[in-house]
């Protein structure tokens, strides 16, 4: 009995390596940050045998023989050969080298789907989540400032204003997987919204230069940002649970930022889950403490306003580096859910949501009276907690018919509530203007291939828009409270748009792509005006009915291996939103604007081209260059109300304005990004772009045009630790340069303008074991100070970032 036990034992210890050895398992990694590496190729010399890593980093690797060398390729690492032999000593464990320089294709949405870049005409750059996670923004403005490749405005530090070859605010679209964040109030001043985005909950991020209405319609005239926020993922195996976790806390000294942050993920064979939470609390900025020689008190808060035995003071800032007040807080939380009951079905439901607590405006706190020298303006300046909330259900379906190979349907529904506050200095009424937006969004999109040479694409889209808008004044003082005019129609205003696209994909060769789309949206608005008391205007209420074609068509050749031309052709256009059209507000003292109904679409067209060389494996070149063209571009003109070209308006003569149709305009510029791998570990990356632009219908330059800017480092990558160390840049505007909107700010520039500045920086990180990861640097090393164009805060001094990361 004994003797048939033991053999029994010997047999199931026998069957047991057998059948490892049957199923032996591989793993592969970054060999910095020691993470899973996905989607490796695994082939013999022969390639005859192939295995690709999971989500886990892991394969099969039992089909392989002993005497293979196997060789593991992946587009963002470095090739690598090894002896299974070689491999078997290592425990089965792959270490990859990644590239720092991207040679080979990558893919992106442009199109809201998954396309070769070589086969994309447009300029299109993709900042990933090692890059997020390296760079360690503390808002989702600093994340695309990182890249080197967009320009950033910023009035308060709780903002960030994307300007994006000549255009900015409702001229350039935000996308939140693929859900236009653009609604009917999005202005042409400076917007914030996009740190509503939580750059720890970002999976990838795209930006497309140049027009994108093909695809996303009014707005997107000189870009589209879309934010790719992180998926759940499904288990492995059907028996398998697939459970993970991530945490974050970090710490900058410039505004003594406290961030956490913490995400969850689990998932099963059909069903999985993403949880995400990041709470962050900003401490006033500091700016740099060395100043410009020729401009020794620019920038410099030498005394600010505070209220104190129920009177407006001016005090003596201790700190002139010290921007009083600053800062903020804000909370962000994302779950999304997945269920994939069959290979056809998809479903994806996704829930965010933002706040902060009051903002403070900076630069309408720096403002005085007669320039530098007079009183200030305001005591108190500030945006009201900034909330932004979305529900988008997502349904994919696969089948392959005559019509489509994919349906996907998008429903989503959003809210967002800002609101404006302001006291004059000295006096005890504050003013608060809300608005709150309901936006309910519809998209119907459809996929069909014909092999990998055509490609079909083609939906409708609905948008439905309601805003509200509410004022009042409160005395501060004895807490009774008046009406106020309302910034808004104050009976409420409509926006709705709907649309048709189709966009073609065809090789007309082995080396040759083309690229056409073709989309008419129709928009209608309506607002309506209830009370008289402030406003006596001819009519109750203002109409607009009003259609756009928009079109693309673009080319790609590929006349040899590592070298590309594109060449794209596009327009744009923005249909007038509500801001546009019925806004009604004292833009300065002495003016006001009035609604206009006979607004119609701005229109841009876009000519691109691109070249795309890459040398021996070890370097990649890519210039573009673009030209735009806008015409019956919406700008504020002298207008009539009811025939006069002043009105009373709070009380002053002012003078009347309206949003027209009259602007002719041109942008033209270029970028350059140069990237070269000099060493194994050592690598050098730059990007560079200059924009020039000037509005035709008064001779004047554009608002929008950011001055030369760019980024360039080296970076060293090696076993477990990353160090770059780089210069970001800008380069002056002079003051003839400005906008007459810009000019009349002095408070906000030197007497010559924009000066040029850089930075020093270097930052790393070191992965402790799979588990921590520990990144430190410290950014403006030489404590510059400077104030990036057209902001209204300067950029902060010398800044140490400490953070720790946990994944479990």
């Amino acid at each position: 009995m004994k003797l048939n036990k033991f053999i029994v034992l010997t047999f199931i210890v026998v069957l047991a390596a057998f059948s490892q050895a049957l199923s032996q398992t591989i793993k592969v990694i970054d060999e910095t940050t020691l993470q899973p590496v996905d989607n490796v190729y695994i082939f013999n010399e022969k390639q005859n045998t192939t295995a690709v890593t999971n989500q886990n980093g892991e394969a099969d690797i039992s089909k392989f023989n002993e005497s293979d060398y196997l060789i593991f390729q992946h587009p963002s690492f470095k090739r690598k050969a090894l002896a299974y032999q070689t491999i078997r000593e290592a425990d089965f464990l792959v270490k990859l080298t990644e590239r720092s320089v991207i040679m080979e294709e990558i893919y992106v949405s442009a199109s809201k789907r998954e396309q070769n870049q070589t086969e994309i005409p447009q300029k299109i750059t993709q900042i990933s989540e090692e890059q997020v996670r390296f760079s360690n923004p503390q808002t989702s403005a600093d994340l695309l400032q990182a890249s080197g490749k967009v320009f950033v405005q910023k009035s308060q530090m709780g903002g960030g204003s994307p300007m994006i070859r000549g255009f900015a605010a409702n001229s350039v679209m935000i996308a939140v997987d693929g859900v236009r964040m653009n609604n009917a109030i999005f202005r042409s001043g400076n917007l914030q919204n996009v740190i509503s985005l939580d750059p720890n909950a970002v999976q990838n991020t795209e930006v497309i230069f140049g027009p994108g209405s093909i695809i996303y319609g009014s707005d997107a005239l000189g870009g589209v940002m879309n934010f790719q926020t992180t998926d759940p993922e499904l288990s492995f195996a059907p028996d398998e649970t697939n459970v993970r976790s991530g945490m974050l806390a970090r710490y900058a000294s410039a505004n003594n930022e406290r961030a956490i942050h913490g995400g969850a993920n689990v998932g099963y064979e059909k069903w999985g889950s993403f949880t995400s939470i990041t709470y962050t609390d900003f401490d006033d900025m500091r700016s740099g403490g060395n100043f410009y020689d020729d401009y020794p008190n620019f920038g410099k808060r030498t005394e600010y306003v505070i209220r104190e035995n129920d009177v407006d003071q001016v005090v003596e800032n201790s700190d002139v580096t010290l921007q009083r007040p600053s800062g903020y807080e804000q909370l962000n939380l994302m779950q999304k859910l997945r269920f994939k009951p069959s290979p056809t079905w998809d479903v994806n439901y996704g829930f965010h949501y933002a706040t902060t607590n009051d903002i403070p405006r900076y630069d309408r706190l720096i403002e005085r009276e007669n320039g530098d020298t007079g009183q200030f303006e305001n005591a108190e300046w500030y945006y009201g907690p900034q909330i932004w909330m979305m529900n988008a259900l997502e349904v994919d379906y696969f089948s392959e018919t005559s019509f489509y190979d994919k349906v996907s349907s998008v429903f989503s529904y959003q809210w967002f509530q800002e609101s404006r506050n302001d006291r004059k200095f000295q006096e005890d009424e504050l003013r608060n203007r809300e608005e709150n937006v309901n936006v309910v969004t519809t998209n119907i999109d459809f996929d069909k291939n014909w092999g990998e040479s055509k490609q079909l694409y083609y939906g409708v889209e609905g948008i439905y828009n309601y805003v509200d808008s509410e004022a009042f004044s409160r005395n501060i003082e004895t807490g009774s409270t008046f009406a106020e005019a309302t910034r808004y129609p104050d009976g409420g205003s409509d926006y709705t748009q709907l649309a048709a696209y189709a966009k073609y994909r065809m090789d007309l060769s082995s080396n040759i792509t083309a690229v056409s789309g073709l989309r008419y949206s129709h928009v209608f608005l309506k607002s309506k005006f209830n009370s008289t008391q402030f406003y006596d205007f001819p009519f109750e209420e203002i109409a607009i009915n009003t259609g756009a074609v928009s079109g693309s068509i673009g080319f790609t050749w590929r006349p040899v291996q590592g070298l590309q031309f594109n060449l794209n052709g596009s327009t744009g256009f923005r249909a007038p939103n509500v801001d546009d059209a019925a806004k009604v507000f004292d833009s300065e003292p002495g003016t006001v604007v009035v609604p206009n109904e006979n607004l119609e679409s701005e229109y841009s067209y876009n000519l691109d081209f691109a070249l795309i060389k890459t040398f021996s494996d070890i370097a990649r070149l890519e210039v573009n260059t673009f030209y735009t063209w806008l015409e019956d571009a919406m700008v504020r003109r002298d207008f009539q109300f009811n025939g006069q070209e002043q009105i009373l308006y709070d009380g002053e003569l002012s003078d009347v304005e309206a949003v027209v149709n009259a602007g002719r305009a041109y942008v033209y510029g270029a970028s350059a990004s140069l990237g070269i791998e000099v060493g194994t570990h050592l690598a050098f990356d730059s990007n560079v772009t200059i924009t020039e632009g000037k509005d035709l219908s008064s001779d004047e330059p554009l608002r929008h045009v950011a001055p030369l800017f760019g980024k360039a480092g080296f970076t060293y990558k090696a076993e477990k630790i990353r160090i770059e160390a780089y210069t970001e840049f800008n380069g002056e505007k002079d003051i003839s340069d400005f906008s007459p909107s810009e000019q009349s700010k002095t408070h906000l520039y030197t007497e010559d303008g924009s000066p040029s500045w850089a930075t020093l920086n270097i930052k790393s990180s070191y992965q402790l074991n799979e588990t921590f990861q520990v990144n430190a640097g410290i950014e403006n090393i030489l404590d510059k100070h400077y104030r990036p164009y057209s902001s209204g805060i300067s950029a902060a001094g010398r800044n140490v970032v400490i953070a720790l990361r946990a994944t479990l």
